[in-house]
């Protein structure tokens, strides 16, 4: 056995192991919003003020607009987010409320035209207990699906396969995005 430890532990073994180092730091919570506003560290709060690309926003609206998820469950992973920091559903204005539909619409017109899905997860997580990740800042998850994408993937290795890097996905998305 080497030293301090079981042998090939950490190494990188092939198709025995999968490693996802990058994804501690948001197991661990870095990034997650402190409070309201960019000052504060919220995401959704600092990517409406970089440029698309940077930002990997794929359409504004003059209320909401839309983002690809950083840690997509599948390639086209899209959230739709009110640019006014709030928490919960049923703080949104009306006038933010129907936009926020609009943006939903828009996003799976955009994800059917690009790439053509069998069906779509739709929602949102209201509440760290519910699931969300950043509970802090409202966002709605608007993910396509496709007939065989649960393998044994995530469901025994825990581990999402996505054929695209999410800036080019973006990218895709933001040319097929539905006009007003």
């Amino acid at each position: 056995m080497p030293p301090g430890g079981l042998p090939g532990a950490g190494v990188p073994d092939a198709f025995g192991r999968l490693w996802t180092p990058h994804r501690l730091a948001y197991i661990q919570g870095e990034g997650k919003p402190t409070g309201p506003g960019a000052h504060e560290g919220c995401p959704f709060c600092i990517a409406p003020g970089l440029t698309d690309e940077e930002g990997l926003i794929v359409a504004r609206g003059s209320l909401v607009y839309a983002i690809m998820n950083l840690y997509p469950y599948n390639s086209g992973h899209i959230l739709i987010c009110p640019y006014r920091h709030l928490a919960d559903y049923t703080e949104l204005s009306a006038e933010e409320s129907a936009e926020f539909s609009d943006y939903t619409v828009r996003a799976v017109r955009a994800i059917r035209a690009a790439s053509a899905p069998h069906g779509f997860n739709i929602g949102m997580n209201l509440g760290t207990v519910a699931g969300a990740g950043i509970a802090a800042h409202l966002h709605q998850h608007v993910v396509p699906r496709w007939g065989g994408d649960t393998n044994f993937m995530p469901v025994v290795g825990r581990t999402r396969v996505l054929p695209q890097l999410v800036a080019d996905t973006r990218k895709i998305l933001a040319d097929a995005w539905p006009a007003e």
